[in-house]
């Protein structure tokens, strides 16, 4: 095959398989292979460009910074922050500014797929509290992650990926400073549009919203013991305020061998006492935090009290302790866990927990130790549904090498002693060292999709460059543009690039866009450093679609959005991002562009 007919080879098929992707007819990981495995069948791509992936930089910091992130959600506990940071917010518009603008800085320095994912069950809590449908309040979390990614180069995978090819082809790396400008000037644009403008063009899908946290309300019925030094002691329930708690009720007292049940209003509290309180997840362990001198059971301890989560489990249907009561399985000794309370299917089940006969569906709130996740990935007997609270001893070693790892983040990579990825390699062995992430951890965040979307990603830009496709694609391009100059050249690979991402993924957009404005800037005679930070931006612009990037596909579930609603918020701010981002090059890097 010529290498004319190989370009359109490389071309066709690239069309074809984004418009498979696109239609959803397949998913993108097995749209890369398949273009990658025709590529390679008809000797385009040799074994070495195919792998070449696995041994590139930028994608390794990538799959780098998502264990780290994931080390650091499992140690510390963000959203605890989140609630002091919007504990005075009392209006909608106030909400959507301290979100936008924390998420944004927060995603400039940790990936924003992780922070979008830790995110979105805390504001859809937040939003439920306030009578708000998720849909006003996720896609603005989503858009924030995106434009606060790009404020510096470890922010996104758009920027790593792309320098990475920078660094592959000679060209150098991203500029700190011309990332921080032009992501500032887009996140504040940005933020300050989706604060004034985002509740009158987002959907409110309350009422299909509500109903459905409605049904996902579940009530536990939770055992705590009465300290010694409880100010509850000598006081009548009503007296106590046990009466009137938010979002809990007391609907049974053990004292010995009696069970007072209801609970009179004069029922007076005596030490000892095991007080069982009804209500949801999250107001049930609200009360351990009351100043009440209310604990939990001895037996309702982890043997590891160091670092532990409260999570919520179903019991499997082919569980092997089906049938046993909580005392007899050994829970605690089995998981390093322990059983606070059980949900089954609405009805209120009575008695000490270490007396219930555990049933197939069985939905249990556990008190878990540091080890717990492996030990339920070795079992398979529960299946994690979702974390409640965590709970980080301030003092312990864990604690400090989680303070050790920030700090070797801002020196490894402000005094440049070293470049990323030998920073985050360090930074990820202080966390293995002091299992802050285990191998468990590992298993469980790394998406072997995104892993093959950026290896394969690189194959294809091979691909494009290899076969001159990406010249052949530039030199029409140009011919068609050159006349109104160079900037409209960059205006139009900008166009393209938006494009892209808007359809397929950024990696991919990243993929296609970036051997094209190689090509371009080759042939000007110009540097290419302005399209790139172009190709950039533009490629991380994925506001018009769920598809175009991942933390739109992570809201648009819990939004109930559907497609064109992205495009009522998602238009409008990508013409906005557009220009200030067209200014921004133009502003400094102008002369390369004006001059030729």
């Amino acid at each position: 095959m010529s290498s004319t007919y190989q370009a359109y080879f490389v071309i066709a098929t690239l069309v074809i398989a984004f418009f498979l992707i696109y239609k959803e007819y397949i998913r993108p990981a097995i749209g890369f292979v398949g273009a990658v495995v025709a590529f390679t069948i008809c000797g385009i791509l040799n074994s070495r460009d195919v792998l070449s992936g696995f041994s590139n930089e930028s994608i390794a910091s990538v799959i780098l910074l998502i264990l780290i992130t994931a080390g650091l959600r499992k140690t510390f506990r963000i959203e605890s922050l989140l609630d002091k940071v919007f504990l005075s917010v009392r209006s909608y518009r106030s909400f959507i500014f301290r979100l936008t603008g924390q998420v944004a800085l927060l995603s400039s320095i940790i990936n924003n797929t992780p922070v979008v994912a830790l995110l979105t069950p805390y504001v859809t809590e937040w939003g439920k509290r306030k009578n708000i449908s998720p849909s006003k309040l996720l896609m603005p979390l989503s858009f924030a992650a995106i434009l606060g990614g790009m404020i510096t180069v470890i922010g996104t995978s758009t920027t790593l990926v792309l320098n990475g090819f920078m660094t592959d082809y000679g060209e150098g790396g991203f500029q700190a400073v011309d990332l921080l400008i032009i992501g500032l000037c887009v996140s504040v644009t940005g933020i300050g549009f989706m604060t004034f403008f985002g509740e009158r063009l987002l959907p409110d899908y309350k009422k299909r919203n509500l109903a459905d946290l409605s049904e996902n309300f579940r009530e536990y019925v939770v055992e705590l013991q009465t300290l010694a030094n409880s100010p509850l002691i000598g006081k009548e329930v009503r007296e106590a305020g046990l009466r009137s708690l938010k979002g809990v009720y007391l609907v049974e007292i053990i004292r010995g061998k009696r069970i007072i049940s209801p609970v009179p209003p004069s029922e007076v509290i005596e030490a000892g006492d095991a007080l069982f309180f009804a209500g949801d997840t999250q107001n049930v362990m609200d009360l351990l935090d009351k100043k009440l001198g209310l604990a939990l059971p001895e037996q309702a301890m982890p043997f590891d009290i160091d670092n532990n989560e409260v999570v919520e489990v179903v019991l499997s249907t082919n569980s092997s302790i089906i049938g046993k009561t909580v005392k007899k399985c050994k829970f605690r000794n089995r998981y390093n866990a322990a059983i606070i309370a059980i949900h089954r299917n609405g009805e209120r089940i009575r008695g000490k927990i270490g007396d219930i006969e555990l049933q197939a569906g069985d939905l249990l709130m556990i008190f878990a130790g540091s080890d717990f996740r492996d030990r339920a990935e070795i079992y398979r007997d529960i299946y994690i549904v979702t974390q409640v609270k965590q709970i980080v001893k301030p003092g312990n070693k864990k604690y400090y090498a989680l303070i050790l790892t920030a700090i070797l983040v801002c020196v490894l990579l402000f005094t440049g002693k070293f470049s990323l990825f030998p920073s985050l390699l360090i930074i990820i062995s202080v966390m293995a060292a002091f299992s802050l992430i285990s191998a468990q951890d590992v298993k469980r965040e790394l998406d072997l999709n995104l892993i093959i979307i950026l290896v394969f990603s690189l194959a294809i830009g091979h691909a494009i460059t290899k076969t001159s496709a990406g010249t052949m694609i530039a030199t029409a391009f140009i011919d068609l543009l050159a006349p109104y100059g160079n900037l409209s050249i960059l205006i139009g690979l900008m166009l393209i690039t938006n494009i892209l991402t808007s359809f397929v993924t950024n990696v991919g957009a990243v993929s296609i866009a970036f051997p094209i404005a190689y090509a371009t800037s080759s042939q000007l005679g110009i540097s290419g450093y302005p399209f790139y930070l172009g190709v950039a931006y533009t490629a991380s612009a994925a506001f018009l679609t769920p598809i175009g990037y991942q933390t739109n596909l992570i809201i648009y579930g819990p939004g109930n959005y559907r497609f064109k609603d992205f495009l009522r918020l998602g238009l409008p701010l990508n013409i906005i991002y557009f220009i200030v981002v067209s200014l921004c090059i133009i502003a400094l890097h102008g002369k390369t562009l004006l001059n030729h």
